[in-house]
C-alpha cells in the first residue's frame, strides 16, 4: 500500500511540474524602456534651455525616482497586479542600466486595455531602511518627516532656475510623504503623495510565450503645468517640508507619463 501511495505522490509531482513549466512557457514577458523628455525630445541635462509654464527658465541636472506595483487592465475591465516578486524599480537619468525593467511575473496571453503603475511607493510598503545599498538607499526620506510609511523619496528632480534677481539658483524638486504642521510648526500628521498612473494609449496584445515592450516616457515639463503652473519663485529651492508644493506636483503628475507600445 505504501508503494501505491508513493507512486501517486510522485505522479502528482510530475503532473504539477509539467503544468508549471507549460504555464511559464505559455505566459509572455512585459518589458519597460523608460525615457525622459522635454517638449517631445530627449532631455538635455545641465543646459539652461527650458522655460516652464510660470515663465521660469530652468535646467535639469538629474532625475531619480521609483516605479512600483505595475498592473494591467484586461479587455473585461479586470485589473491584474504584476511584479509581486519584483514590485519596485529605481530609475536614474545618470544610470542607463536602470532605464529598462523586465517584469518578473509572467503575463497571461490576451488583450489588455491599459498599463497602470504607482509613481513612488505606497505608504504601507514604503518602510524605512528597506534599502541598504546605493543607489536606492540614497533616496531615504527623513524619518521625522515621513514616519513609518515614508521611508524613501518618490522622486528627486534636481536642477537650477533663473530667479527674480536673475541669479542661477538651485532647486531640489523632491516629492515624498508630506507633513501637516500646527501653529507652532510642529508636525501633527503625514500626507501620502504617491499616486497611480493610468497610461493612455497603452493597450496591447500579449501572444502566448511572446514579448511586449512598452516605452514609458516621463514628459518632464508637465510636472510644472496644468492644472497648476508651478512657480519656482513662489516655492523656492527646497520643498520637502512644503505640502502645498508637493500637492501641486502630485496633481500635475497624473499627466506626466505617456507610453508607446513596441
Amino acid at each position: 500500500m505504501k508503494y501505491v501511495n508513493y507512486f501517486i505522490f510522485v505522479l502528482i509531482l510530475v503532473i504539477y511540474s509539467c503544468y508549471t513549466n507549460e504555464e511559464e512557457t505559455y505566459n509572455g514577458t512585459l518589458r519597460f524602456e523608460i525615457d525622459h523628455h522635454v517638449q517631445g525630445m530627449p532631455i538635455e541635462v545641465d543646459n539652461m534651455i527650458y522655460t516652464n509654464a510660470a515663465g521660469n527658465p530652468y535646467e535639469i541636472s538629474e532625475i531619480q525616482w521609483f516605479i512600483s506595483d505595475v498592473s494591467l487592465v484586461d479587455s473585461e475591465g479586470q485589473t491584474h497586479l504584476l511584479s509581486n516578486s519584483d514590485w519596485i524599480h529605481y530609475i536614474d537619468t545618470d544610470l542607463p542600466e536602470t532605464h529598462s525593467w523586465t517584469i518578473m511575473d509572467g503575463v497571461r496571453p490576451g488583450e489588455y486595455e491599459m498599463i497602470k503603475f504607482v509613481f513612488g511607493i505606497k505608504g504601507e510598503k514604503n518602510a524605512p531602511m528597506m534599502f541598504t545599498d546605493p543607489p536606492e538607499s540614497n533616496m531615504i526620506w527623513p524619518y521625522y518627516m515621513g514616519g513609518d510609511e515614508g521611508g524613501y523619496h518618490y522622486m528627486k528632480l534636481n536642477g537650477f532656475w533663473i530667479d527674480k534677481q536673475s541669479q542661477r539658483s538651485p532647486f531640489n524638486f523632491h516629492i515624498g510623504v508630506g507633513q501637516l504642521y500646527d501653529e507652532n510648526a510642529r508636525i501633527t500628521g503625514f500626507v501620502q503623495n504617491w499616486f497611480e498612473v493610468e497610461l493612455p494609449l497603452s493597450s496591447f496584445t500579449m501572444p502566448a510565450g511572446g514579448n511586449v515592450t512598452a516605452q514609458i516616457v516621463m514628459n518632464v515639463e508637465n510636472w510644472f503645468k496644468g492644472p497648476n503652473n508651478y512657480d519656482h519663485d513662489v516655492f523656492g529651492g527646497s520643498i520637502m517640508a512644503n505640502q502645498e508644493a508637493m500637492g501641486q506636483i502630485k496633481t500635475n503628475g497624473r499627466d506626466v507619463f505617456s507610453a508607446i507600445i513596441k
